[in-house]
């Protein structure tokens, strides 16, 4: 359960920074290019922490399609950001990979 909340945090960190990205003005911004830079870094420790119990693979999988999926769901709802049918499907099947990873690596 603790791999899984460091988990969480690890994915909040990236989507925040992430979402934060054009407040930097192409890092000509020094406050938030500091939030974008510690947000990435921070994150990529808790990363580091949770691969010591849960593998790789699995960790990743999730860090990358859930945080991938909500800074995609972010920019629809909240940065004027484009969404069609095509592009909505392919986040469902992100969900869909990253879920299977997950049942996959749970059987082994």
């Amino acid at each position: 359960m603790y791999a899984v909340l460091l988990l969480l945090s690890a994915i909040g960190l990236e989507v925040g920074a992430t979402a934060s990205l054009p407040r930097t003005r192409g890092f000509h911004d020094p406050g938030w290019s500091l939030a974008v830079v510690a947000g990435y870094a921070v994150s990529i420790w808790l990363l580091s922490v949770v691969v010591k119990t849960v593998p790789v693979s699995i960790a990743y999988a999730v860090w990358s399609g859930v945080g991938t999926a909500a800074v995609a769901t972010i920019g629809y709802l909240w940065l004027g950001e484009s969404m069609n049918p095509v592009k909505a499907l392919c986040l469902v099947l992100i969900v869909v990979g990253v879920v299977g990873l997950n049942l996959a690596g749970a059987g082994a």
